[in-house]
């Protein structure tokens, strides 16, 4: 992996990710395949909404199918049929989420799983065994992440295990056609984030991510951690922020120097009949748009919004078609990439104004301004990780 900053805009930076299985223009949106698959989409249907990278989940691979069956398979990208860049995460954060069903100590984790009880370990050595396997082009670093708010202790300990799990895992790793990134943990405590990313720094890793937010802390709580840490960050390299992607958070996040982005809400929003729009997040499923003969939004040029109408959309949510998962979760993807192509070009041309208050499209009303902008905020408190 080789990255080169193109142009810079306040802290907002436009460059380039050049990768094995091809370039990538950043900042950039990541759709998530936790199981080796986009919800409900094909890999051409991914392909076509602009998307570059995927992630997929090294913990779920672990469970089902097997590392051992997808390395046979010639590894993630032939199995999916994907022919650009994957990214895996590590599986801590899935871990983190199994809080009634796994142990943490110092080499690791024990946990039952989801799937059938059975019971597994899975420390810094296994997961690069496994990432490794899988052979994606970015691959995470193994960590703990505390779900907010948490105790300074928890907080603290979780840093302390990230950074001896980071050095397991730098040393582990054993293929040189993936990019390791080490993982900033420290909750929403200054003191703790500048104590891991100067760890991590430190073992100078080839990218950063920033894990721990979007677990229930508040949006001015990520907004404040960003500023504060992204700083600490090699310049040189690109930085992750992981598990967010609201129109809104992404926008603030680029402002705030962040390059890469992964969230499964496009595809689980797609899935209840919710999508994006310039004018806010609207339901097809609600009754004015039964005959309603107009696309989801006349400036997206995704395949849903060429093709289809709302009416026709309305239609197969309200049936409960499966092809309204796939409709929409196409629009909605390209929604999130086109606000990081737009991003991209306003940091190129020197336009680029940073923060909420931007349309990210049309240089309109502020995406916090219009109607929708509320059921934004409100989701913020979720979990958007999977």
């Amino acid at each position: 992996m080789r990255f080169v900053v193109e142009a810079t805009c306040g802290r907002a930076r436009a460059g380039r990710l050049f990768t094995s299985h091809g370039e990538i223009p950043t900042p950039t949106f990541m759709p998530v395949g936790t199981q080796a698959a986009v919800k409900a989409l094909t890999s051409d249907q991914v392909a076509g909404t602009g998307a570059r990278v995927v992630l997929a989940n090294a913990f779920h691979c672990m469970l089902r199918p097997g590392a051992d069956l997808i390395e046979r398979a010639g590894g993630l990208h032939a199995f999916m049929r994907w022919p650009h860049a994957i990214l895996t995460d590590s599986g801590g954060f899935q871990v983190f989420s199994l809080a009634d069903l796994r142990r943490i100590t110092d080499d690791g984790v024990w946990f039952k799983s989801p799937i059938d009880g059975s019971r597994h370990f899975l420390g810094p050595k296994e997961s690069m065994g496994i990432q490794n396997q899988l052979g994606a082009d970015f691959i995470m670093a193994f960590d703990e992440c505390v779900r907010l708010p948490s105790t300074p202790e928890l907080v603290r300990r979780a840093v302390d295990r990230t950074t001896r799990w980071a050095e397991i895992c730098k040393a582990a790793h054993a293929r040189d056609d993936q990019a390791l990134f080490g993982i900033v943990q420290g909750g929403t405590d200054p003191h703790e984030r500048a104590r891991s990313a100067e760890a991590l720094v430190a073992l100078e890793f080839p990218g950063y991510a920033i894990g721990g937010l979007s677990v229930g802390e508040s949006r001015t709580d990520m907004d404040r951690t960003l500023e504060f840490t992204v700083p600490l960050l090699p310049e040189a390299k690109p930085r992750y922020l992981m598990g967010v992607g609201t129109p809104e958070d992404l926008l603030s996040a680029i402002g705030s120097g962040i390059d890469m982005f992964d969230c499964v809400n496009p595809t689980r929003m797609a899935r209840h009949g919710t999508v994006w729009t310039t004018g806010g997040r609207i339901h097809v499923t609600n009754a004015r748009f039964r005959e309603d003969a107009s696309p989801i939004d006349a400036t997206c040029d995704c395949a849903t919004c060429r093709h289809y109408d709302l009416r026709y959309l309305h239609h197969l949510a309200r049936a409960g078609e499966y092809l309204s998962h796939t409709l929409l979760s196409i629009h909605n993807i390209r929604f999130l990439v086109r606000v990081a192509e737009k991003a991209r070009q306003d940091i190129l041309a020197g336009t680029f104004a940073g923060g909420r208050p931007v349309d990210p499209f049309e240089g309109g009303p502020a995406l916090a301004g219009v109607p929708g902008a509320q059921a934004e905020a409100g989701a913020r408190g979720t979990i958007a990780r999977t």
